[in-house]
């Protein structure tokens, strides 16, 4: 298998950049951006410090004295330009993707469709900003609610969605009256670079002040002066359960808002009705896209005894097919793990998994690359398990999926709940009451529930999120904005009476 090199790729991210606003890629600092691709070394970018975030804050929240008092119509001009400059760039920015994340072609401008899609719908939400009126119990008197900017918003995002979940949250924040200070992940610096240069012309546009979106670089010290700072009245943090652990209660403790999008573990249930053929389609995508590193990565199938055979061979078939290469190339399906680390934490749960009485079916080797000794290619592994082992339970951000069976569907319902996370969830079937069942609040416990189609990709107008250890934040489209706002109740008296709430008498 054979890959472009390291310095033709520096050569093209240098090019695109450049035509992104980034006009210089620095080579002199100590944060090391590298393409998984080849695993070589794109640039080198300086590290924040914690008095530079501090500046960086400061900054921002002069930023929000000005932009709170902009009407929220008029906000929604400066994510419109965002969006049109995403639109005239879409193909840069998805390439960049490519490089720095590993995806392939198709994701990175997918990834780079749902950063417009979310800015068409925040321009849109820019006029839809809304309370209620509540009826008063006091004659003469009116009762609303209104929503207020709620200050600095500060975004923790993980490398295997480098922008759009970035996106997410900035455009809902920006029309919500907040600026942005932005930590991206260490593995994708460069492409949160280019966010930022596209966002600062918007800006300049629009005539925003400059601080309303602000990038900090670095590792753990420099996420921790971010979510330590009490000028960021919400943290939304994308990542592992084991960031979220660490995260919440630095937030709580200093009364901090937090949006927390962690860990999935998620299942698909197949029902002796299912369609097999969209069934594979589906599983295949949802397991093998994007080598597994996404969050909604489908990790388990619980399939009845009666379909289980013909479903595995199946899928092992499809899996032997899958291309495996550069995600640059023209067919690729399954481009590289981000790094050694994921792709020793593939080798381990697979070790794990044949040590609990998994049965490897497909998959399970790595595949090398040509001169590149240090990009971690795979093939995605199809293990058979007896039990819904501690592996099982566990996500491994690599393309490993487990396969399960039951005799009933009470049964399949009980395995699809009994793991630690609660992200996305998909049931397989032609019977409308096990589908109606699956979504009632008798079956998936998870945040999303998909019918016949893999937990794995997400509409931009429904809240994206998930329950227990994934954190229970909700971002995205439905009413997810009312995150980077606070609410106010009030009550106006246009009598000339003052009767007191509950009948209470006083005077």
């Amino acid at each position: 298998m054979s890959v472009p090199s390291t310095d033709s790729l520096v050569t093209e991210v240098t090019a695109i950049l450049s035509r992104l606003g980034v006009q210089e890629l620095p080579h002199d600092g100590d944060l090391v951006a590298r393409t998984p691709i080849t695993g070589g070394e794109l640039a080198r970018l300086r590290s924040h410090s914690a008095a530079e975030v501090a500046e960086i804050v400061a900054s921002a929240q002069d930023a929000f004295r000005t932009w709170r008092t902009v009407p929220a119509p008029v906000r929604g001009a400066l994510v419109r330009e965002l969006g049109e400059l995403l639109r005239e760039h879409k193909d840069d920015l998805g390439a960049l993707v490519s490089v720095e994340a590993g995806k392939i072609r198709s994701e990175g401008l997918g990834e780079v469709q749902e950063m417009i899609d979310i800015c068409d719908l925040a321009v849109g939400l820019s006029r839809q900003l809304y309370g209620l009126t509540i009826s008063s119990e006091r004659p003469g008197h009116r009762m609303m609610e209104q929503w207020h900017p709620l200050g600095v918003v500060g975004v923790i995002s993980a490398f295997n969605f480098p922008v759009a979940v970035w996106s997410w949250n900035a455009a809902l924040a920006f029309v919500c009256g907040d600026p942005v200070v932005w930590k991206p992940s260490e593995k994708t610096l460069l492409t949160a670079l280019a966010c930022q240069a596209l966002i600062a012309e918007a800006a300049r546009r629009v005539g925003a002040p400059a601080a309303i979106s602000s990038l900090v670089l670095g590792g753990a010290e420099v996420g921790e002066a971010l979510v330590d700072d009490p000028r960021v009245a919400l943290v939304s943090a994308t990542g592992s359960t084991r960031m979220g652990r660490a995260v919440a209660p630095r937030v709580a403790s200093r009364f901090g808002k937090l949006l927390l999008e962690l860990g999935g573990n998620n299942a698909a249930i197949v029902t002796p009705s299912a369609d097999l053929d969209l069934t594979v389609r589906g599983i295949v995508f949802s397991a093998a896209g994007t080598a597994g590193q996404r969050c909604t990565s489908l990790r388990r199938i619980i399939a009845h005894t009666s379909i289980a055979d013909e479903l595995v061979s199946r899928l092992a078939a499809a899996y032997g097919s899958l291309p495996i290469g550069s995600p640059l190339a023209d067919g690729t399906l399954v481009g590289p793990l981000i790094d050694k680390a994921a792709y020793e934490g593939y080798v381990t749960a697979i070790e794990k998994a044949r040590a609990n009485g998994g049965e490897l079916l497909a998959g399970g080797e790595r595949v090398l690359a040509d001169d590149a000794p240090d990009a971690y290619y795979v093939q995605p592994a199809l293990v058979r398990m007896p039990t819904q082992s501690d592996i099982v339970q566990a996500e491994t951000f690599a393309p490993i999926l487990y396969v399960l069976t039951n005799d009933d569907f009470d049964e399949a319902l009980a395995m699809h709940n009994d793991v630690p996370q609660g992200l996305s969830s998909s049931i397989f079937t032609l019977d409308v009451r096990e589908a109606e069942t699956f979504l009632s609040a008798a079956g998936s416990d998870c945040g999303i529930a998909n019918v016949n189609i893999g937990p794995s990709g997400a509409e931009i107008g429904g809240a994206f999120g998930g329950e227990k250890e994934t954190g229970g934040g909700r971002e995205s489209g439905s009413d997810a904005w009312r995150n980077y706002m606070r609410r106010a109740t009030n009550t106006v008296n246009y009598s000339t009476e003052l009767p007191l709430a509950q009948g209470v008498e006083f005077l």
